[in-house]
């Protein structure tokens, strides 16, 4: 983090000096990620265009104050998150990140428990009965534009904070260190959204794809024990 906030060092200079570029170049690069998050609080898009434009007016006026204890992105989100807060109390969302994070951080199985053999199965207990089968890669074509798609239509349909964390990381490329101090949650909470969230969009795209397959255990077993099928013969 320390060299993140030293790497910001040109920029800071510029925009504290009233670079426009400087600044339309920072715009460019965090708005649609500051969307994303702030849509966590507002209950619109367009509330939440609202919360960015007042973010970074509040940027510019407060640049000269950045002391670079964390990095620049992350203090921008940090008053991001600030605007989005009172956006919501207007709206009457008032409810923290950190609220909506513990709410959705629940016992709730991320994998349909159905998928996996009994904790009592004889030879593979808790294994899984029906499992993934390999995806596709990128060059076979699972970032075409149908699967983008499925994928970009998953993340919306994710619970507010599981959406904004998987959008932090995922899309955007953050560190899960960055994610947890710009929406002042905890390390676990971070990975427990991460998971849930990448889990509800990995069945999305099996659900496209087809793609599980139920193991055929008894064939698997019989090479397990060393065990092959013999055609029954009559003993008279």
């Amino acid at each position: 983090m320390r060299r993140s906030a030293e790497g910001d060092q040109g920029l800071i200079a510029a925009l504290a000096d009233g670079d426009e570029q400087a600044f339309a170049s920072l715009v460019d690069r965090h708005s649609s990620a500051m969307v994303r998050v702030a849509m966590a609080y507002v209950p619109s898009r367009a509330a939440a265009e609202e919360v960015v434009q007042e973010t970074w007016i509040a940027v510019m006026r407060g640049i000269d104050r950045f002391e670079g204890r964390a990095s620049l992105r992350t203090w921008v989100f940090r008053i991001l998150v600030n605007v989005a807060m009172r956006a919501g109390a207007r709206e009457r969302r008032s409810i923290p990140f950190s609220a909506l994070a513990q709410a959705e951080a629940t016992s709730e199985p991320s994998v349909d428990p159905d998928r996996f053999l009994p904790e009592d199965h004889a030879l593979f207990p808790g294994h899984w009965a029906i499992m993934p089968t390999r995806w596709p890669t990128p060059e076979e074509g699972l970032l075409a534009g149908e699967t983008r798609d499925v994928v970009t239509a998953a993340i919306a349909e994710l619970p507010a904070a599981q959406r904004t964390v998987i959008a932090l990381r995922d899309v955007e490329g953050w560190s899960s260190e960055e994610v947890a101090k710009a929406l002042e949650i905890s390390a676990g909470n971070q990975r427990i959204l991460l998971h849930r969230a990448r889990s509800r969009v990995r069945n999305a795209i099996e659900a496209y794809y087809g793609a599980v397959e139920e193991i055929d255990y008894d064939a698997v077993t019989a090479e397990f024990v060393g065990d092959t099928p013999k055609e029954e013969t009559d003993s008279e």
